[in-house]
């Protein structure tokens, strides 16, 4: 059942408070922190929305590869990935430590950062390589020119060439919790500051950087260049521009948003609300978020993806409750 998107108020702000100059910092030991955000704890809900698939184990992330068209979900304590392709038989690969998250790399791959490395896992036939790293990788992305930029727990960038060689660190951050590559520009989420940061790889340095809500906790981009935090915490959606960095709008939703997702075929940011049970569709295109739909979801909806391919909205339990598959129509 869908719900009707209710009238509300918008709050977008074009600046925001900055935290940090241009300036390269040496180290993050005497950083004013938080205790990173988490999302809520999820009541017992409605009946969800579009179909349910029972995978037996809760999700711990999600994802979606446009190049294989083939949905990447990570379950067993973070240990196992599981790929699921139209007319093929999931396939599951084992890791090789307990990943924090999936994110999307080109040429069909995956990059799972965990502990001492980042596992590169190909979607189309399950092979796993590494890429060893020294210290608790939490977030990774592929740079333009085919070097990894990996983000890690103690606060540190480093870039490393594809012969396993480090060859730029940046100091400075408390944790680099996801990496944003946007129009070229490198840019960090740090939960425990609740900040994102400009990343200088040219100077090897931080550069501009501003406050993200209250307790910022998830990351996602568009095809516009633009960056989409939400603030578990504040109970709002953040979207921030780089060169320079720059919030542009800053809108309240209630109900400890925690999962964000692009719909790159509807132009919609999707947003799960795990104080809900529930999934929101915000069109940020004019500059203040207008919400365009509501459903209902399996309990605690910590990640949703969007599966290009076929139009589907995916949102994952984190209580085992399953895989959600939500079909949107076209705008």
């Amino acid at each position: 059942m869908r719900i009707p998107a209710p009238r509300t108020i918008a709050t977008a702000i074009g600046t925001a408070l900055l935290l940090a100059g241009c300036a390269s910092v040496t180290g993050g030991d005497n950083l004013a922190t938080i205790e990173p955000a988490t999302p809520a704890v999820s009541p017992s809900g409605a009946t969800p929305d579009g179909t349910v698939q029972n995978l037996g184990v809760s999700i711990d992330a999600l994802a979606f590869d446009p190049t294989t068209n083939t949905v990447a979900i990570l379950t067993d304590d973070e240990t196992r990935l599981q790929l699921q392709s139209e007319g093929s038989q999931p396939r599951d690969v084992v890791l090789d430590g307990a990943a924090t998250q999936i994110a999307t790399a080109p040429d069909g791959r995956v990059l799972l950062p965990m502990n001492g490395r980042v596992q590169i896992v190909d979607t189309a036939s399950g092979e796993k390589t590494s890429i060893t790293v020294d210290g608790d990788a939490r977030s990774a992305v592929f740079l333009p020119d085919g070097t990894l930029a990996v983000g890690l727990a103690s606060g540190e960038v480093q870039v490393i060439d594809t012969a396993g060689d480090v060859t730029k660190t940046v100091s400075g951050l408390a944790s680099v919790d996801a990496l944003a590559l946007t129009n070229g520009d490198l840019t960090a989420l740090d939960r425990r500051q609740t900040s994102v940061t400009e990343i200088d790889l040219d100077d090897s340095s931080l550069g501009m950087a501003l406050r993200a809500g209250e307790g910022a906790t998830q990351l996602a981009t568009d095809p516009f260049g633009r960056i989409l935090v939400t603030d578990t915490t504040g109970n709002e959606l953040l979207v921030f521009t780089t060169d320079p960095l720059i919030m542009r709008q800053r809108y309240p939703v209630p109900g400890a948003p925690y999962g964000v997702a692009y719909d790159e075929r509807t132009g919609l940011v999707w947003v799960t609300l795990t104080e809900e049970n529930a999934v929101v569709g915000f069109d940020i295109s004019t500059g203040i978020p207008v919400e365009e739909a509501r459903y209902f979801t399996v309990r605690q909806p910590n990640s949703v993806a969007v599966d290009t391919a076929d139009g589907t909205l995916l949102v994952g339990s984190a209580t085992g409750d399953g895989l959600q598959r939500i079909p949107l129509p076209a705008r």
